[in-house]
C-alpha cells in the first residue's frame, strides 16, 4: 500500500526538488525539447517564483514528489484568472510516481482551500491542448473546459486550454 501523500507550503529547501520535477516531469510528458528553453530557465528559478506567490507541494515518506503555484487576479502568477477565482499552475508530480494520487491529492487540496477562502468561486488553470493525462485529472476532479477564456501563448501560435471548477455551495 502507498504512504500518505502530505501538501503543505513549500520551504527554502524544497526548491531543488521543485526545479527537478517540473523540468523533468515537462520534458517527460513531451511539452518542451529540452531544459534550456527560456520558459523552461524561467521555471527553474522557484525562488523568484516562490517570492511573487504561492508553491505547494505533494510529499510523501518526507521526499517532496509534486508542485503546484497558485496565484489570485492581479498576481503577477495569474494569468486567467477572475477576479474571483483561485488559479493553479505548473501542476507537476514527478515522473517516476505518476498516476499514484499526488496530482489528485494537489487538485483536491487546492480546492477545498478555494472554497475557504473569501470570495473565491471557483478554480481556474491553463494547460496544453496535448496534454491529455492532465485533462483527464481535471475533468475526474470536477472541472470543466471553458473554451470561450482559451489563450495564445504571446508570439506563439500554441493555444492553451483553460478549465474551471465552480466553488461557491449552492
Amino acid at each position: 500500500m502507498q504512504s500518505q501523500i502530505t501538501i503543505r507550503p513549500a520551504v527554502e529547501a524544497d526548491f531543488q526538488a521543485i526545479a527537478r520535477i517540473t523540468v523533468d516531469s515537462y520534458l517527460a510528458a513531451g511539452y518542451f525539447d529540452s531544459a534550456d528553453h527560456p520558459y523552461m530557465q524561467q521555471i527553474q528559478d522557484v525562488a523568484a517564483r516562490a517570492a511573487k506567490a504561492t508553491i505547494w507541494v505533494a510529499e510523501r515518506d518526507r521526499q517532496v514528489v509534486g508542485s503546484v503555484t497558485l496565484a489570485l487576479a492581479g498576481e503577477p502568477f495569474a494569468d486567467i484568472a477572475l477576479p474571483d477565482e483561485l488559479e493553479f499552475r505548473m501542476l507537476v508530480v514527478d515522473p517516476a510516481v505518476q498516476r499514484s494520487g499526488a496530482g489528485k491529492a494537489m487538485v483536491e487540496a487546492i480546492i477545498a482551500h478555494a472554497k475557504s477562502l473569501e470570495g473565491i468561486a471557483g478554480v481556474a488553470l491553463t494547460t496544453g491542448g496535448t496534454w491529455e493525462s492532465a485533462h483527464g485529472l481535471y475533468r475526474k476532479t470536477g472541472f470543466k473546459r471553458v473554451p470561450e477564456r482559451d489563450w495564445l501563448i504571446p508570439g506563439t501560435d500554441i493555444k492553451l486550454l483553460v478549465y474551471r471548477l465552480d466553488v461557491q455551495s449552492t
